[in-house]
């Protein structure tokens, strides 16, 4: 017997019909003799509808209001969730954020997770219930309900899992694992057995869409097993953990590329080459909330510098306002935007043990005469900043030349 943690998206509770295969899944772990605690999102849409309801009442609603509002999507999945499983024959309670209790921060909308009371939950456990609780919410201090910020259910379904001890948090979504890359630009990418936290954090942080990157940082900090598998089909998935499988050979060099093309670089040239200067350039944008990814800065001849770094795709017009003042604080030349970009990211902890690596990714996109215009590293990270219209033809030849391609079958 095994207690697991199990979170559904809101693609696999989208219907009434979705919700009903979910709980014959859950039916089937539990009849096995497992503890069963389930997450769920609010069903696909539902957040959407909400903040089109808010956004009809007014253009910038209250973050405590909307966290009231928002919290009511989950609600409703649970107790449909809960119905579906006593009409199994299985005995099901649900439970919101605050009742479990979650007890949070006041950041509304933002909010982050301080404690669990596992209590409740495992009393019901023990009476052989399985517990169904809302995701993406919970309550600070005060009472006030808050939620976690877009994708939160995935770190509340860590977070349980952290605090129950659970053998593994199982995210089950619309794709059955991790892949080296996204198959729809690269129909041989494989589905990785296993892959390290510290992989998938930086996959996640690069552009892959499938954890959301507070949950892997919490299953990371507290060595909480993860494993991703879909909702529609059966499968091992993959599991998130702290090291490959022992009985791996050896390392992969690289376990995935990861793009992103929500990307836009600045550039302030002409800047006086003076200490401080990125400081004076950064922190207004900073103090803006505008959060800045790669950073490349130039020392030309004449003692200036140009200033170049990338932010979110739409957040390009609020930075360049802020940049406007900045320039003529600090007497640059001129700015300019560019929003044609993208970034392609080569994911691996075997990059420790293998040289080379950065070396044969700029020959490979030289062969396809792809400019690089920006490069950061890590560890186990290179990334590089390209036109957006060569972006699918440098994640192809990367997997390609990297050899991640599935073979032929």
């Amino acid at each position: 017997m095994a207690l697991i943690v199990q979170k559904y998206g809101g693609t696999s509770v989208g219907t009434p019909e979705r919700i009903q295969a979910v709980a014959e899944r859950v039916k089937r772990w539990h009849d096995q003799g497992d503890q069963i605690v389930v997450v769920v999102s609010a069903m696909s849409g539902e957040t959407n509808r909400l903040i089109g309801l808010a956004k009809a009442i007014s253009e910038e609603p209250a973050a405590r209001e909307m966290d009231v509002m928002l919290s009511t999507g989950e609600q409703v999945t649970i107790a449909l969730l809960s119905m579906a499983l006593m009409e199994l024959g299985v005995d099901a309670r649900s439970y919101t954020g605050p009742q479990v209790a979650i007890r949070t921060d006041s950041s509304h909308m933002k909010a982050r997770i301080e404690s669990i009371d596992d209590a409740r939950i495992r009393a019901d456990l023990d009476a052989n219930r399985v517990v169904v609780v809302a995701g993406f919410q919970g309550a600070d201090a005060l009472g006030n309900i808050t939620t976690l910020g877009r994708g939160g259910s995935d770190t509340t379904g860590v977070a349980l899992a952290a605090a129950l001890g659970a053998a593994e948090c199982q995210i089950y979504t619309d794709v059955d694992g991790v892949y080296t890359t996204d198959p729809r630009v690269v129909p041989q990418a494989r589905r990785l057995t296993t892959i390290t936290f510290e992989e998938m954090l930086e996959m996640a942080s690069q552009g892959s869409k499938v954890l959301q990157i507070r949950s892997v940082e919490f299953a990371g900090k507290y060595n909480v097993p993860l494993r991703v598998l879909s909702s529609f089909g059966e499968g091992e998935g993959t599991l998130i953990t702290v090291d490959h499988a022992e009985d791996d050979m050896e390392k992969p060099v690289i376990s995935g590329i990861a793009f992103n093309r929500d990307e836009a670089k600045l550039t302030v040239r002409g800047v006086p080459d003076t200490p401080g200067i990125a400081s004076r350039i950064l922190s207004p944008i900073g103090e803006a909330n505008i959060e800045v990814d790669m950073i490349v800065q130039n020392v030309s001849a004449d003692s200036t510098t140009d200033f170049t770094f990338t932010v979110a795709r739409g957040d390009m017009k609020k930075a360049i306002g802020v940049l406007e003042k900045v320039a003529k604080d600090v007497s640059a030349r001129e700015i300019v935007a560019d929003s044609d970009i993208a970034k392609v990211s080569m994911v691996g902890v075997g990059m420790r043990s293998h040289a080379g690596v950065a070396s044969k990714m700029f020959e490979v996109l030289a062969k396809e005469n792809i400019n690089i215009q920006m490069i950061s590293t890590s560890e186990i990270k290179i990334a590089v900043v390209i036109a957006e219209k060569y972006l699918e033809l440098a994640v192809r030849s990367l997997h390609s030349a990297f050899d991640l391609d599935a073979p032929a079958s």
